[in-house]
């Protein structure tokens, strides 16, 4: 049922990157709901979960943009994969974990698809493309630190099964 859910709510944060996102964006940095809102999924509900998120949600990414099918579900794929390892590496700080595997996994996903998408089009790097990856890394941190902790909060009360204390 996580899995269904993830890839359903997946989809429709790639709907909202296309609709939504180009009205709140700030200056170069552009917000990554699909990317921001998988690193999160990943951190509060596991590895598998995530990666049905990057898979769906970029395959619906590339079908709305009209990228080259399969260039944001690979970058996805990468991006939600090192989130992955840097929130395992923070289980101590586990509400502080969607922060940094936010950023670190926006600077992953950013260059990928840029490298990915320039070579399956047969074009070079475009110039104005790698000024947009620091923006959007912090913006994607920021919406980290909003969301983040409160999922990883709530899905942490939800595993935790109570005992009885004799």
């Amino acid at each position: 049922m996580q899995l269904t859910f993830a890839a359903a709510l997946a989809v429709v944060a790639a709907l909202a990157e296309f609709t939504i996102v180009p009205y709140i964006q700030i200056g170069d940095a552009a917000f990554q709901p699909v990317l921001v809102f998988g690193v999160i999924w990943t951190v509060a509900g596991g590895l598998e979960a995530g990666l049905v998120w990057a898979f769906v949600g970029g395959l619906a990414l590339d079908v709305l943009s009209q990228r080259p099918l399969g260039a944001s579900a690979f970058s996805l794929l990468v991006a939600i994969g090192a989130a992955f390892l840097i929130g395992s590496s923070l289980r101590r700080a586990r509400i502080a974990a969607p922060i940094a595997a936010a950023f670190a996994a926006s600077l992953v996903y950013s260059m990928l698809l840029l490298f990915v998408t320039s070579f399956l089009n047969g074009a070079g790097v475009p110039d104005g493309g790698s000024s947009m990856v620091l923006p959007s890394a912090i913006y994607a941190t920021v919406a980290a630190a909003l969301f983040g902790p409160l999922a990883v909060a709530i899905a942490s009360r939800r595993r935790d099964v109570e005992r009885v204390d004799w």
